[in-house]
C-alpha cells in the first residue's frame, strides 16, 4: 500500500530511538502505513511482529472505519483507494496489480470486511476474495444460481462478513428472488461451499429480526411503494422476508434505487442494513446540474411492515455539502449504532464525495471532509465502507 505523498519515516533515525518510543510512533500510524515498515529492516519487522504491539495496534485499528473506492481506466491500471479520518486527510493507493492475482480490466469491487475484499470479474464471471494484509487470494465457486456478471450484483443485496475471531475465514451473503420467492445464499470460506435457504414470510411481529445486534438485512427488490428484504441473524441463519411499505408523506414519487440523473428524478434512495436514505435535490433544467437540498434517514419499523422516519440532516450541515452534480450514487452502512453514508457525484467529469455519519444514540450528524481522490478521467467501479483491518 502507498499513499499519495509517498513518504516514509527516516529508518536510520528511527532505529536510534528506544524501542518503546518507536512502538508509540508506529501506533500513531494507520495500518497501511505500518505494513510497509516491516520491509524496511529486521528491527522494524520484529517490533511490528511483537505480540504486545499487534494487540495494541489491533485494538485501535479494528475500530477504524475506512472508505474504499475502486477506480480504473479503460485498458489501464486499476487502483483501490482507501481513506479514514485518522489518515491526516489523504488517500492510500492499492494497485490491483500488486495483489498478485491475474485480474482483467473488467473487474468490479463488490464489498469489504476487515482484511477481506471481494471483486467480481465480468469477463470470466467469477468472484475473487483477497486478503489485503496477507495477500492471500481465494476464488469463490459459482453460487447455486451459476456464474454471474457484474451487473447481477446489487450493493444493498449482498454482504461480506469476516469471522469475529480474526481468523482467515469469511462468509459472503446475497439475497435474490428465485421463482418469485426471496432466497438467501451464503458462502462459507471455511468449507468452500454454498448454502441456499428460502426466506420465511414474517407474520406480524413474530419471526422479525430486529435491527442491530449484528443482524443482517439484504435488499431483494424495491417497488414504487413497497420494498422486499431478507433478514437473518449474525450467524447467517433463519432468513425472514420483510415487506416494508413506504409513505412518502405527500412527497412526489415512490422508491427508487441506483443513480440519480439530473432532469429525470429529484430523489435518490440508498439502502443498507435495514435503513434507507432519501437524497433530495432540485434544478437540472436547461442543461444545468442539480443541487442537493435535503437528506432524510428512514429505518425499518419493529414489525417490519413499514419504513419509519428516523432523522434529517440539519440545514446548516446541508449548506456545507450541497454542490451541483449531474449524476449521483451512494452506499449506506450501519455498525454499532453508527450509520455511515457515502454520496458520490459527478459534474462535467469532476467527481465529488460526501461522507455523512449519524449517531443513532444521540441523534447527531457529522460531516467528514474527504480529500480529492483525483478521479477525473477515471471510472468508478465500486465503493464500500469497512472496518476491522488488523495485523495477523
Amino acid at each position: 500500500m502507498e499513499d499519495h505523498r509517498s513518504s516514509t519515516p527516516n529508518a536510520i533515525g528511527l532505529c536510534l530511538l528506544p524501542q518503546e518510543l518507536i512502538q508509540n510512533i508506529f501506533l500513531s500510524l494507520v495500518l497501511p502505513e505500518i505494513l510497509p515498515l516491516k520491509l524496511l529492516n529486521k528491527s522494524f519487522s520484529r517490533i511490528i511482529s511483537d505480540h504486545t504491539f499487534v494487540r495494541r495496534c489491533n485494538s485501535v485499528s479494528a475500530a477504524t472505519t475506512w472508505l474504499f473506492v475502486y477506480k480504473k481506466r479503460w485498458l489501464r491500471d486499476a487502483v483501490l483507494h482507501a481513506f479514514t479520518h485518522r489518515s491526516s486527510h489523504r488517500w492510500f493507493r492499492i494497485r490491483i496489480a500488486d495483489l498478485h492475482f491475474h485480474a482483467d480490466n473488467d473487474l468490479y469491487f463488490l464489498a469489504a470486511s476487515a482484511n477481506f475484499f471481494l471483486f467480481a470479474s465480468n469477463t470470466v464471471r467469477e468472484v475473487i476474495a483477497v486478503n489485503l494484509v496477507t495477500l492471500a487470494v481465494k476464488r469463490i465457486p459459482p453460487s447455486p444460481l451459476g456464474p454471474r456478471g457484474t451487473s447481477s450484483w446489487r450493493r444493498s443485496g449482498m454482504k461480506l462478513v469476516s469471522h469475529p475471531d480474526g481468523s482467515d475465514h469469511f462468509r459472503f451473503l446475497f439475497a435474490e428472488c428465485v421463482d418469485n420467492r426471496p432466497v438467501l445464499f451464503v458462502y462459507n470460506s471455511e468449507t468452500d461451499t454454498w448454502k441456499s435457504t428460502e426466506g420465511k414470510e414474517s407474520t406480524g411481529s413474530s419471526g422479525i429480526v430486529p435491527r442491530g445486534g449484528g443482524n443482517i438485512f439484504l435488499s431483494v427488490a424495491h417497488g414504487p411503494q413497497e420494498s422486499v428484504l431478507v433478514a437473518c441473524t449474525a450467524q447467517c441463519e433463519a432468513p425472514t422476508v420483510v415487506r416494508p411499505r413506504f409513505d412518502p408523506r405527500g412527497s412526489d414519487g415512490g422508491l427508487s434505487v441506483g443513480y440519480s440523473w439530473g432532469n429525470v428524478i429529484d430523489r435518490l434512495h440508498v439502502y443498507g442494513d435495514g435503513y434507507m436514505m432519501i437524497v433530495k435535490s432540485e434544478g437540472g433544467e436547461r442543461g444545468k446540474g442539480r443541487v442537493l437540498k435535503g437528506v432524510e434517514l428512514w429505518g425499518l419499523s419493529l414489525d417490519g411492515r413499514k419504513w419509519e422516519f428516523v432523522s434529517v440532516v440539519p440545514s446548516e450541515l446541508m449548506k456545507v455539502v450541497e454542490k451541483p452534480y449531474g449524476v449521483m450514487m451512494g452506499c449506506l452502512e450501519e455498525k454499532n449504532g453508527i450509520l455511515r453514508a457515502a454520496l458520490v457525484s459527478n459534474s462535467e467529469g469532476f467527481w465529488n464525495m460526501i461522507w455523512l455519519s449519524y449517531d443513532a444514540t444521540c441523534n447527531h450528524w457529522t460531516w467528514i471532509p474527504v480529500p480529492d481522490c483525483k478521479m477525473k478521467g477515471w471510472n468508478m467501479a465500486g465503493i464500500s465502507f469497512s472496518s476491522g483491518l488488523i495485523l495477523p
